[in-house]
Order: structure tokens, then C-alpha cells, then sequence
């Protein structure tokens, strides 16, 4: 018996937001999880624990762009399910890890799975609702999910840990993953590009996916190495020709995977340039936050979790407002208004100490750079799919997940190095004070926020300089999709 299929698109729009919710979470859901899976796996430092995050952010945005190109030539659908699927298994994978080296290339499987994963479900947002107002809408609630699932994962990852086992923060995705899977084979249609061809530039994404890795490696060992060590500067020289390469490769081959003629149209370079600094300062503050939480404020895990629940709150109400925002105002004021906001919050995080407050040294940054959260990402997605045409709509998608996964992962190795490099050298002046491990990791964190605190400066002068708008085309918001 034929079944209907329903034409409320807010159903659609659920199912793919919940899977992207699952790969926001799994960004920083771990962030809580940390000091366990150090303990339990033996992670050596901070530097080596960073790349139970790093692995996954750095495979997800390495292979975004192909995991599009995939979607476009083979259907949305169905690289939409068999990434859910493999995200699944890898996240069970995960869960069952026995040493560190297993866990970071689950994580890296797991990065890889939602590359394919997420840019599916936003070509299938981007040809289920129509380019205007509906379109503009359900990009204002993907990018509050956006926004919003890594404050929330610190939350679900704290609660996890403390009663049952960091180990639950990867079996969670199981049953969901199930759950989308069978809710997409029955709700939604396949569809594709309607491309002649069916060839992947599988040259180009190992081009920039290996220069990538090699650059965010130089920048994690480099404290370790020394920055003009030999080591350190193969590693930058390899991520140099592997990315010029890339770019040889793009202008030779016949299908490329990123045809540069894309940056030329409305505000994808500019976008993206933005989201780098953007996602790099983010990344890092749930990193050494929730570390610093735990370990030298002592909260439990639940504590952890539950100290970030008002960045969850005032980055929901700040997102459900922007489609209003940016209706009357446009996108460019927030886009400029909110780095201010990120670099404040990280600033005052600047000013932690071993026998600090939460409610005093930690809550008002939190939600200062919350503020800032709710407003960036609604609108930075839809600056940067303003003026695209319907057939490049999923590549610019696509390049801006690329620049926010790659901002983070590039962050995260930066204000690491610089956090590990200033906690070395505290620990070498101090060598015989009390308690001189804390004040150690202290020390190296306030450094990593305040170069925090440019990178949102970077953000603001891209976002003032670069970004364009034509303010006589206002965003049209059609009320009655903003309930899902």
C-alpha cells in the first residue's frame, strides 16, 4: 500500500536538524568528558587530550566539501542516511575505545562519517524550502542549532560522565542515530543536482584534508619541538605544498571539488574569512573552560555541565530573536556587534585565578560571549547564502561548515600550544611552589583566552571591511515558519 508522504516541511526540517544537533553536540560534549577519558585512556598532557576533539573537527571539516560534492552527484538522501548510519557506528565504536590511539581514530572516523553526514541534510533544507523567506527562516533555526548544541553539550556530557561513564557521551548517539535514519527512509525524497557526471575530486580533498592536518599538527608540537625546530618546520612546509597543490589541482581538474569562482558571488568569501577567527576563539573557550571548571575550580562533572546552562538559555533567546534582527537591521550590524561581544567575554575569562569564583570569574563571561554565540551564527549563515544561485547553494553551505570546523580545529591547536608553552615556563620559574601545577594551568590559560580575544578582533575587522550588503533587498521572514 503507497504511503503519502507529509507536506509540512517542519517535518523535514526536524529530522535533518536533529542530526545536525547530534554532530554540533559531538563537538563539545567531550569537553566535560575530558579529565575522565584522560584518566581512564592515560593521555600523557593536555596537548596529546586535545586531539580527542581535534581529530574529530579536523576530519569533519577536511571532507565537508567532498561529502557535498557527494551529496550533489549520488543524491542527498541517500549520503544523508549512509552518514547517519556510519556516524552511529562510529560513535558505538567510540564508546568501546580501549586506548587513546583507538579513540582518536574513532573520533576521526566518527568526523569523517559527519563530513558526508551534514552537508547532505543542508542541500536537502536548501531544495525542500524555497529561496526567500522560507529558505531564510530554517537557515535561522539551523544556525541556532548550530549555536546552541555546543553550549548544550557541555551540559548532556557532564551529566552523562558523572552517572554513568564518558563512554555514554558516544553511546547516546546510538538510539538517535536510529532514529533518524528511519524517520529519513520514510519522510524524505530523494534528490540530486542533476549533474551529467558522477566524478569526485577525491585528489583535491586529500590535497587539503592531509595540508590541514599537517598544519594543525606544526601548531600543536610546535611548543613542544620549539617553533624553529626542524620538525615543526617540515610540518608547516608539508602543509604548504600539500595546499598549494590543492590549489593546482582545482585549476586543472575538469570537475574540481571547489571551483574558485565561487568566492566571486555575494558574501561567501567575506563569510567565510569571518567564521575562521570566529570558531577558533569558540572552540577553545569550551575546551578551557570546562578543564578549568573541573580540575582547579573542583566541580563535578554535573557541576561542569550545568555551570554552561545559561550559555544555552541566552543563545536560544538570542537566536529565536535574530530572524526579527536581521529583518529590520540586516545582517551586517550583528555580524560586526557580535565579536565585540566574544572578545569581551573572553577577556574577562582572561582574569581567572586558582581561588576563583564561578559566579563572579567565569558566569559573567560565559554569557557575554553567549550573546555574542546567539547572534553570530544566525547571521553569518545567512550572509553568506544571500544572493547565491539555487545550484550553488549546498557548496556555500558547504565551505562555510569547512571554515567554522576548520577555524575550530586550527584554534583549539593554536591557544593549546600557546597554553601549553606559558604553563611550561610558569612551572619552570616556579619550580618550588605550592600547589604549582594549578596555578601552571591557570597561568597558560588566561594567555589562551586573551589571543582569544584577537582572534575576535580578526572577526570584527573582516566582518566591518568585507562583508557587503545591499540594504534595499530586506531579509523577508514569513511568520508562519518560525514554529516548528
Amino acid at each position: 500500500m503507497a504511503r503519502t508522504k507529509p507536506t509540512h516541511k517542519n517535518l523535514i526540517l526536524t529530522i535533518i536538524a536533529l542530526a545536525q544537533f547530534m554532530v554540533v553536540l559531538d563537538v563539545s560534549i567531550v569537553n566535560v568528558a575530558l579529565p575522565a577519558i584522560q584518566k581512564a585512556l592515560h593521555f600523557s598532557s593536555n596537548s596529546s587530550l586535545q586531539w580527542v576533539v581535534t581529530a574529530y573537527t579536523l576530519a569533519f571539516g577536511g571532507f565537508l566539501l567532498l561529502g557535498g560534492r557527494a551529496a550533489d552527484l549520488f543524491g542527498r538522501k541517500k549520503m544523508f542516511v549512509a552518514g547517519v548510519s556510519a556516524f552511529s557506528i562510529a560513535s558505538l565504536l567510540t564508546a568501546l575505545s580501549a586506548n587513546s590511539g583507538m579513540i582518536e581514530i574513532t573520533r576521526g572516523v566518527q568526523g569523517l562519517a559527519a563530513a558526508f553526514m551534514s552537508p547532505a541534510a543542508l542541500s536537502i533544507l536548501i531544495t525542500t524550502f524555497k529561496e526567500g523567506h522560507e529558505r531564510n527562516i530554517a537557515l535561522s533555526i539551523w544556525g541556532g542549532i548550530a549555536a546552541g548544541g555546543a553550549a548544550a553539550g557541555v551540559l548532556i556530557g557532564g551529566i552523562l560522565t558523572q552517572y554513568l561513564s564518558w563512554r555514554w557521551n558516544f553511546f547516546i548517539n546510538v538510539p538517535v542515530g536510529i532514529m533518524v535514519v528511519a524517520a529519513a527512509l520514510y519522510y524524505i525524497d530523494e534528490s540530486d543536482a542533476g549533474l551529467e557526471h558522477r566524478q569526485l575530486d577525491i585528489k583535491g580533498a586529500l590535497f587539503v584534508t592531509l595540508g590541514l592536518i599537517s598544519l594543525v599538527y606544526a601548531f600543536i608540537k610546535a611548543p613542544t619541538y620549539g617553533w624553529t625546530d626542524h620538525k615543526t618546520l617540515e610540518f608547516f612546509a608539508a602543509s604548504i605544498v600539500l595546499l598549494i597543490a590543492f590549489v593546482i589541482n582545482e585549476r586543472r581538474v575538469k570537475h574540481p571539488l571547489v571551483p574558485f569562482s565561487i568566492f566571486k558571488i555575494g558574501n561567501i568569501a567575506a563569510a567565510n574569512l569571518t567564521q575562521l577567527p570566529v570558531t577558533a576563539c569558540l572552540y577553545s573557550m569550551f575546551f578551557f573552560v570546562s578543564l578549568y571548571i573541573h580540575e582547579v575550580l573542583n566541580f563535578s562533572y554535573v557541576k561542569t555541565g550545568l555551570a554552561f546552562i545559561p550559555v544555552t538559555i541566552v543563545i536560544g533567546v538570542m537566536a529565536s530573536q535574530m530572524s526579527k534582527v536581521v529583518q529590520k537591521f540586516g545582517y551586517k550590524r550583528p555580524l560586526m556587534i557580535a565579536p565585540i561581544f566574544m572578545g569581551g567575554g573572553l577577556y574577562w575569562l582572561s582574569r581567572i585565578h586558582v581561588h576563583g569564583s564561578y559566579l563572579t570569574g567565569v558566569l559573567p563571561g560565559l554569557i557575554i560571549i553567549a550573546f555574542g554565540m546567539g547572534t553570530i551564527f544566525v547571521a553569518i549563515t545567512i550572509a553568506a547564502t544571500s544572493g547565491v544561485p539555487k545550484d550553488k547553494a549546498g557548496l556555500s553551505s558547504g565551505l562555510l561548515n569547512t571554515s567554522q570546523q576548520i577555524g575550530g580545529a586550527l584554534g583549539l591547536a593554536i591557544l593549546s600550544g600557546v597554553s601549553a608553552s606559558k604553563s611550561a615556563s610558569y612551572l619552570t620559574r616556579h619550580a618550588h611552589q605550592v600547589n604549582n601545577a594549578a596555578y601552571a594551568q591557570v597561568n597558560g590559560t588566561k594567555y589562551a583566552f586573551l589571543i582569544g580575544v584577537l582572534f575576535a578582533v580578526l572577526a570584527l575587522i573582516f566582518a566591518t571591511f568585507l562583508v557587503k550588503e545591499d540594504r534595499s533587498k530586506k531579509v523577508k521572514i514569513d511568520p508562519s515558519m518560525v514554529a516548528l
